[in-house]
């Protein structure tokens, strides 16, 4: 198929049961960057056939990885995307189709909608409705925000729409998805210890009561059944680990 001047960057780490279908998602882009976190699975040699060119890198957030490899594209057009996402055929033509006029339109960047699947189930409420992402960007004129978690691109400029949306997968199994609420925790402490004082039970009981009232009850996380029941639950969870996980950090305890 026809190539276009776009460089596709995916970060990755043990992302053996996603990376081959992320990497055919954007096959149309002319050089495609995986950039590993020092993989121990096979993510790798299964990948080998689908990219251009392979960086490698130790861990240390989301934001600093990408940061470190969006320099290195040779395009100036960024297409990032996440292991657990998917460009489908209609967002591929979609972009296809803008490509001609990227440098003339006077946008730096552009939103993208994500469809979310968990559990198996596409979820339609759950305070991830209106879920977006800037995932296609000028990278001289983009950059992430350097915190450890959910950092999303600052842009120097305009920044437009996509009409059609990423896939987004964010689900392989509970055990995993709970090690992630826990790693992301132990993240955002850091974040948060310069603009948290002392750790009360508001902290640890009121936030995480109020995480799960706001996606269960206000943003009717209750219309996707059991899986929107999950979803709170697990986000309150999230929330009290990150209030643990800081009170730990300030007494130096793993």
């Amino acid at each position: 198929m026809s190539k276009y001047p776009i460089t596709a960057i995916i970060p990755a780490y043990n992302e053996a049961h996603n990376i081959v279908e992320v990497l055919k998602s954007v096959d149309f882009c002319d050089e495609v960057i995986l950039v590993d976190s020092n993989s121990t699975d096979n993510t790798v040699a299964l990948a080998q056939p689908y990219f251009n060119k392979l960086l490698t890198r130790e861990y240390i957030h989301s934001a600093s990885q990408k940061n470190w490899a969006i320099p290195q594209a040779t395009n100036e057009w960024i297409l990032l995307v996440d292991a657990d996402e998917r460009v489908t055929p209609a967002l591929k033509e979609e972009i296809i189709k803008l490509i001609p006029s990227l440098d003339t339109n006077g946008h730096v960047g552009y939103w993208m909608g994500r469809r979310n699947f968990f559990m198996g189930k596409q979820v339609r409420y759950s305070g991830w409705k209106n879920d977006k992402v800037i995932r296609l960007f000028l990278k001289s004129k983009c950059k992430y925000v350097d915190k450890h978690v959910h950092s999303e691109i600052e842009a120097d400029g305009s920044v437009g729409w996509l009409e059609n949306k990423l896939l987004h997968y964010k689900y392989v199994n509970m055990d995993h998805h709970v090690k992630k609420l826990q790693r992301y925790a132990s993240l955002q402490a850091r974040d948060f210890d310069k603009k948290v004082g002392k750790i009360t039970l508001f902290h640890v009981v009121v936030k995480p009561f109020w995480g799960f009232f706001k996606h269960y009850i206000i943003q009717l996380g209750f219309l996707d059944g059991f899986v929107g029941f999950t979803i709170a639950y697990l986000r309150s969870y999230g929330i009290f680990m990150r209030y643990v996980k800081l009170w730990l950090l300030r007494r130096d305890i793993d």
